[in-house]
């Protein structure tokens, strides 16, 4: 099987840009190296998760460190959901974790157009002092289908993942090592970078040590993964009645997101289970399962769009705050796993004589 050189990374490159973000280009207060990091990806269908855990001491000599700064290539913050930091105090069952803010950095971007961001920390890192970050950032729409596309409905589809072997950051690093954990044991090629080990679906890089700032080394991973579906849009309606249950209702609008079928899709050829779960509040321990006999084959696509139902118990969602006004807590979320949503639009209907409404929503949005 030929493949493509774009693709291909036999003699991966280290590419080296020190100048923009030199240690003595940043505030004197980023004092920052990193001690040791681990960064662990897991992928599913279009959505990469991408846990780091770094280790992070205060160098500086004089001067206590309020920030960590994070690093994006161009395509990540293109395809970036989401991003969350936590600091972690103390070890085993007396571990505390501080959530802490995350947002664009004003420092002006590395070379290649990387981007940076701020993890604040609400209590300085005073010099010598070290902690432990965790951090969780969320990618969509970052796998490549190749084949792009297929004629059987039997066939198994393949995709491209591309990442570094070694943390992007602005620190240097004295020790680090990367983790890629796939969906299945079917790993067709990836790029080797000695020390690189594989265990199954996983796929170990490093340990490496003494790393530069604004190290990045490419690699590749082909692997299999199942049919896939994106929401293009979504509409949900929320109804609050003044007693009885909450009434939602979701219309979507889908599509499989990955290879592309070269003959006409015919839907008696592929009926498929998909899994749901409501996943709408925690407050609901036990997970709904159901099904639904139509699924994200090759060449699905949902035309016209579908629309689901469900209603929600009232005094699981709406509560009474100490100033007399009510607030309802919903999830920003839908029920099926592992699935990205490109458009999502939500309308709450408030019972006759609610007066001055207000959304309270912790990341970016359009409210009208």
């Amino acid at each position: 099987m030929t493949l493509p050189i774009r693709r291909t990374l036999a003699n991966p490159v280290v590419l080296l840009f020190l100048s923009a973000v030199s240690s003595s280009s940043l505030p004197p207060e980023d004092g920052i190296r990193v001690v040791s990091a681990e960064k662990q990806i897991h992928l599913t269908g279009p959505i990469a998760r991408v846990i780091l855990t770094l280790e992070v001491e205060n160098a500086a000599a004089t001067t206590d460190a309020s920030r960590v700064l994070l690093a994006f290539t161009p395509r990540e913050v293109e395809h970036l959901a989401f991003v969350g930091a936590t600091r972690v105090e103390g070890k085993h069952r007396k571990k505390a974790h501080e959530p802490l803010r995350v947002e664009p950095s004003d420092l002006p971007a590395t070379p290649n157009g990387a981007r940076l961001f701020s993890a604040l920390l609400s209590t300085h890192l005073k010099p010598g002092e070290a902690t432990t970050l965790e951090v969780l950032y969320v990618l969509t729409h970052v796998v490549d289908p190749y084949p792009a596309g297929v004629v059987s409905q039997s066939e198994s589809q393949l995709v491209y993942y591309h990442d570094s072997a070694v943390l992007l950051t602005p620190y240097h690093v004295l020790e680090q090592v990367t983790y890629i954990k796939m969906p299945s044991n079917r790993i067709e090629c990836s790029t080797t970078v000695d020390p690189t080990s594989r265990a199954g679906a996983e796929i170990k890089y490093g340990t490496y040590y003494n790393r530069m700032p604004i190290t990045y080394l490419p690699i590749s991973v082909r692997y299999e993964v199942g049919p896939f579906a994106v929401v293009e849009k979504l509409e949900r309606e929320v109804d609050i009645p003044r007693q009885g249950h909450i009434k939602v209702t979701d219309q979507y609008k889908m599509r499989h997101d990955g290879a592309w079928y070269k003959r006409i899709f015919s839907r008696p050829e592929c009926p498929r289970i998909w899994p749901f779960a409501n996943t709408l509040s925690s407050s609901i321990k036990d997970r709904l399962y159901f099904t639904l006999l139509q699924g994200p084959r090759y060449g699905w696509h949902c035309t016209p769009s579908f629309i689901a139902g469900y209603g929600l118990p009232l005094e699981d969602f709406l509560f009474e705050s100490v100033d007399g006004r009510r607030y309802i807590n919903l999830t920003f979320g839908i029920p099926q796993l592992d699935t990205v949503v490109d458009d999502f639009a939500t309308t709450v209907i408030l019972p006759e004589g609610s007066k001055n409404p207000q959304a309270v929503v912790h990341f970016p949005t359009k409210i009208d």
